[in-house]
C-alpha cells in the first residue's frame, strides 16, 4: 500500500464541513457569509485568558494580510492556511507530490492534505508564540487561580489553536455555502476596520494629535500656524505626520486596482450546438488575482518568526531584534516595507533612535527596498504561476472546462486540444504579467502608506478582494434570474 492510499482513508475521516446538496439561494449565500463575518469580529474581540499585558504581538506587522486580532482568540488569524497553501503549492509544482487538480480524486486528495497541513500549522505557529516569550502568561492569574503558571500558559496554547481550527472551518463555510471565500472576507473586514479607524479615529496617538485623519486635521487647524503650514516644512509635515500622503496613496491604488481588474482580454466564444449563442471567455490582467502577495508576505512573515524565535534564545547571527522590529542583519533586509518610516532616511533615523539601535546607513535601506522590491515583483510572478496550476485555473484545465460547457473558439476544431493552444498563448503570459503588475502596485503602496495601520499590501489585497466580491455577488444574481446559467457555471 501507498503512502497514499494510507493518507486517504485519514483525509476523508477529517472533520469537514457538509457540501450544500444542489444549488444555494443568493440569499441564503449572503446570510452564511455575514453571519461568519459578524462571528468573526465576535471572536476577534474575545481576548485570550491569562494573557498577561507584557505579551510581544509576534505578527504586528502583517495583522493587515493575516486577517487576526492581537491578544484575541483570532491571534493566528489565517497565517496557517496561507503558510499550509505555500508548502502544498512548492510541493505540487515541483512535482514532489504528482497530482492532477482536474481529477476529481486528486483534488479530493489535495484538499484533506491542505486542510491537515492547516491542523499541523496552527500548532507550528502557536509553539513559537509560546515558547520563544512572546505570549506570556500572568502570573497574578495563575497565583489567585492557586496553579503552576505553566498551567495558564498551556491554557494559553489552546486557545490559540482553537482560535487557528476555528477560521479554518470559517473559510470552509463560506466556500461552500456562502459568497467568495472565508480567508478574501476575513481580509476585507479587517483592513476596512483599519482604514475607518485611521479615518475617523480621535484618540491621540504618539505625537500628541488624533490618530485619525480627519480629527488630525481639524486639531492642525486649530492649533497650528498657517505660515509654517504653507512653508517647505509645512508640507513635508502634512504630508507625512498630517495624513495627506497616506490618504492621497489609498485614493489612487483603489483606483488603480479597479482599473487594473477591469483590464482584460476577452477570447471569443460559440456554443457547438446552439447556432447564433456566443460568448466570451475573460483573460484578465490580474489573472491569479492579489492571493499571491497573501503568500509572498506570508513567506517573508515565516523568515521574521524563525529570526524572532532565535533572537529570543541569544542566537543572533540572522539579525537581532527590539520588541517585533529587526534592526540588523539578514532580518532587517528581509523584513517587509509598511510605510515611508520604513526607508525615508530622516524618518529611520527617528525610529531606530526611539529603539535605542544603530541607525542603518543610506545604502542599507536601498538594499532594503531592493529586497523587498524582489520579494514582490519576482515572488509574485512565480506564486501567481503556481497559484493558477493548483486551482485549476491554468490553459489546460480551463479548455476542459470549456469544452465541458459545450462551447468552443469559432474558426478552431471542436476539441480540447485546439482550445488550449489558444489558452496557451494568453493564459501563462498575463499570469506573469499580472503577478509582476500587482507586486509592483503593492510596492508602491507599502512605500508611501495608507490611512490607518492597513499597510499597502492590505489596502492592495482588500481592494481586490472587495472587487471580486462585487462580480461574485452580480454572478450569483445573474444565476438566479437565469437558471440555465448555472449548468455552464457548473453551480447545479
Amino acid at each position: 500500500m501507498s503512502l497514499r492510499d494510507s493518507l486517504e482513508p485519514i483525509f476523508a475521516r477529517l472533520p469537514a464541513v457538509a457540501s450544500p446538496e444542489g444549488h444555494v439561494h443568493f440569499k441564503s449565500k449572503l446570510m452564511w457569509t455575514l453571519g461568519i463575518l459578524m462571528l468573526y469580529f465576535v471572536l476577534a474581540n474575545i481576548p485570550l485568558f491569562g494573557l498577561s499585558e507584557d505579551s510581544i504581538d509576534l505578527f504586528e506587522a502583517y495583522r493587515a494580510f493575516f486577517a487576526g486580532a492581537s491578544g484575541s482568540l483570532m491571534l493566528l488569524g489565517i497565517g496557517p492556511i496561507v503558510t499550509a497553501s505555500i508548502v502544498l503549492q512548492l510541493l505540487v509544482g515541483s512535482n514532489v507530490i504528482n497530482l492532477d487538480l482536474s481529477d476529481p480524486r486528486d483534488q479530493a486528495f489535495f484538499q484533506g492534505a491542505q486542510k491537515s497541513l492547516v491542523i499541523v500549522m496552527t500548532v507550528l505557529e502557536a509553539l513559537p508564540h509560546i515558547i520563544g516569550g512572546f505570549v506570556l502568561p500572568d502570573a497574578s492569574l495563575a497565583a489567585a487561580l492557586g496553579v503552576d503558571i505553566g498551567v495558564v500558559t498551556f491554557l494559553l496554547f489552546i486557545q490559540i489553536c482553537i482560535g487557528g481550527i476555528l477560521i479554518l472551518f470559517m473559510d470552509e463555510v463560506v466556500s461552500k455555502w456562502g459568497i467568495g471565500s472565508g480567508v478574501g472576507l476575513f481580509i476585507v473586514a479587517g483592513v476596512s476596520q483599519q482604514i475607518v479607524t485611521g479615518l475617523i479615529n480621535w484618540v491621540p496617538d504618539g505625537t500628541g494629535m488624533p490618530a485619525g485623519v480627519i480629527p488630525k486635521w481639524f486639531y492642525i487647524i486649530r492649533n497650528v500656524d498657517s505660515d509654517f503650514l504653507l512653508s517647505g516644512e509645512g508640507i513635508i509635515f502634512m504630508l507625512l505626520t498630517g495624513g495627506l500622503l497616506a490618504l492621497v496613496t489609498t485614493v489612487v491604488i483603489f483606483l488603480f486596482v479597479v482599473l487594473a481588474e477591469s483590464t482584460r482580454i476577452e477570447i471569443p466564444l460559440a456554443h457547438s450546438a446552439v447556432r447564433g449563442a456566443r460568448g466570451k471567455f475573460p483573460v484578465k490582467l490580474i489573472y491569479a488575482s492579489v492571493l499571491p502577495m497573501i503568500l509572498v508576505r506570508a513567506l517573508q512573515a515565516n523568515i521574521q518568526m524563525i529570526g524572532l524565535v532565535l533572537d529570543s534564545r541569544g542566537i543572533k547571527f540572522l539579525g537581532e531584534f527590539e520588541g517585533s522590529t529587526p534592526i540588523n542583519g539578514l532580518m532587517y533586509y528581509t523584513a517587509p516595507i509598511n510605510s515611508p518610516n520604513d526607508w525615508i532616511p530622516f524618518l529611520v533615523r527617528e525610529t531606530f533612535t526611539s529603539l535605542g539601535a544603530p541607525v542603518p546607513s543610506v545604502w542599507q535601506i536601498g538594499m532594503h527596498v531592493f529586497v523587498d522590491a524582489f520579494f514582490l515583483i519576482v515572488g509574485g510572478m512565480i506564486f501567481a504561476v503556481f497559484w493558477i496550476e493548483t486551482t485549476g485555473m491554468g490553459a489546460k484545465p480551463t479548455a476542459k472546462k470549456i469544452f465541458n460547457s459545450g462551447m468552443q473558439i469559432p474558426g478552431f476544431r471542436r476539441n480540447i486540444g485546439s482550445i488550449e493552444k489558444v489558452m496557451i498563448r494568453y493564459i501563462p503570459k498575463v499570469t506573469i504579467i499580472g503577478g509582476a503588475i500587482i507586486g509592483l502596485l503593492t510596492l508602491v503602496a507599502s512605500l508611501l502608506g495608507t490611512l490607518g495601520a492597513a499597510g499597502g499590501t492590505g489596502l492592495l489585497l482588500a481592494v481586490s478582494i472587495t472587487y471580486r466580491m462585487y462580480e461574485d455577488i452580480a454572478s450569483e444574481q445573474m444565476m438566479e434570474m437565469h437558471p440555465m446559467l448555472r449548468s455552464f457555471f457548473g453551480k447545479e
